[in-house]
């Protein structure tokens, strides 16, 4: 199996994007200068419309009876949760702030590197919901659990990210209005998950199972795809100057982000070795780990702190760097695979097999 052309080259595509919207900042400044005015609660409608885009086919995706299921095997839950929430945002809080804030300091001012280690918060506070379905199957996890692995990781996102997100913001001085990263929640959570819940009842009742995850899933999948990639060229439409000025701000924004994927991954990764877990439940609780909901954290950072803010550069970094670094961790999963037990491989689910249809699956082997 590989990754679709969408996936397999987003890294590209995003550089794209990248080239494309400061193109049109420098060029073309009248446009990003007219849609800034369109604003409403400090929030953007343009970028909030392109943003739905991106996140409602994950949330219709999410199958809530799943749930149900957990008390099966709930190991391989409890390790996604406890790395989640409780390794992963500060793991990710420590290692931004020591490079963006110290070993970087000569390079990066200290008003930028505090954006920058606001962004990185932004991401390291948010569960990947979409890819990691992505690569369970590209490790022959297990679909169905990695189903409701994500399925209870957007739950607690409900609940848990505001006030994680509120809490390390703080702890790195880092202002910001209470009310704004809740607001944020609303828009980019609580209405993206009702609406898809919502949806996807009506749309099961009246339409079959098979219909929805055979012809309405895969098809819905580009507009993820779509929504990520307009968002970013209007992003860096805004974002010209800084990168104009600041070049090497990408590469230094990268270090740290890529450092903390491959740690939170090993954690994960060795814990499920040592307790004993069946490989097609580790690897996709360690990458659901290793990998970010970076549609939620661009939201949100453009949301908090602007689209021309440093926060909002570093979140679209993490989208950059993350294809081709979980591509690599995906290989290193397939060849330690041998190391662990294999009491349920190759389990698979109708809504898992839409799912990784609609995020560009194809077979290939």
């Amino acid at each position: 199996m590989q990754l679709g052309i969408f996936g397999k080259y987003l890294t590209a595509w995003v550089a794209l994007c990248i080239a494309a919207g400061v193109a049109i900042g420098e060029l073309w400044p009248a446009l990003p200068d007219t849609l800034s005015r369109f604003t409403y609660a400090q929030v953007s409608i343009p970028v909030a419309i392109l943003i739905w885009f991106m996140i409602y086919p994950m949330m219709v995706r999410i199958d809530f009876t799943s749930v149900v299921d957990v008390r099966k095997r709930p190991r391989g839950l409890t390790l996604t949760l406890v790395i989640n929430w409780l390794v992963k945002p500060f793991t990710m809080f420590a290692i931004a702030w020591l490079f963006l804030k110290v070993i970087f300091s000569p390079w990066i001012t200290d008003d930028l590197g505090s954006e920058y280690v606001a962004g990185a918060i932004l991401l390291g506070a948010a569960p990947c919901t979409a890819m990691v379905f992505v690569w369970s199957y590209l490790t022959r996890g297990d679909a169905a659990y990695t189903l409701v692995q994500v399925t209870v990781n957007d739950l607690v996102l409900l609940f848990a990210y505001a006030p994680i997100v509120i809490l390390l913001l703080g702890i790195g001085d880092i202002s910001v209005p209470y009310d704004t990263v809740l607001l944020s929640v609303v828009l980019y959570v609580v209405i993206p998950l009702g609406a898809g819940y919502l949806s996807r009842i009506w749309l099961l009742r009246t339409r079959g199972a098979d219909w929805f995850e055979n012809d309405f899933l895969p098809k819905l999948g580009p507009l993820t795809v779509v929504g990520l990639l307009l968002t970013l060229v209007l992003l860096f439409s805004f974002q010209g100057k800084t990168i104009l000025e600041n070049p090497g701000h990408i590469g230094l924004i990268a270090v740290p982000l890529i450092l903390q994927t491959l740690v939170v991954f090993a954690i994960a990764y060795a814990v499920a070795k040592l307790w004993g877990l069946s490989h097609d439940i580790a690897a996709p609780a360690a990458l659901i780990g290793a990998s970010n909901f970076f549609e939620l954290a661009v939201a949100a950072a453009i949301s908090l702190f602007g689209l021309n803010s440093g926060a909002a550069l570093a979140t679209v970094v993490g989208v950059l760097v993350e294809v081709p670094v979980m591509l690599l961790l995906v290989r290193i999963v397939n060849a330690t695979s041998d190391t662990f037990t294999h009491n349920h491989d190759g389990t698979c689910c109708p809504a898992g097999a839409a799912l990784a249809r609609g995020l560009e699956i194809e077979a290939s082997d």
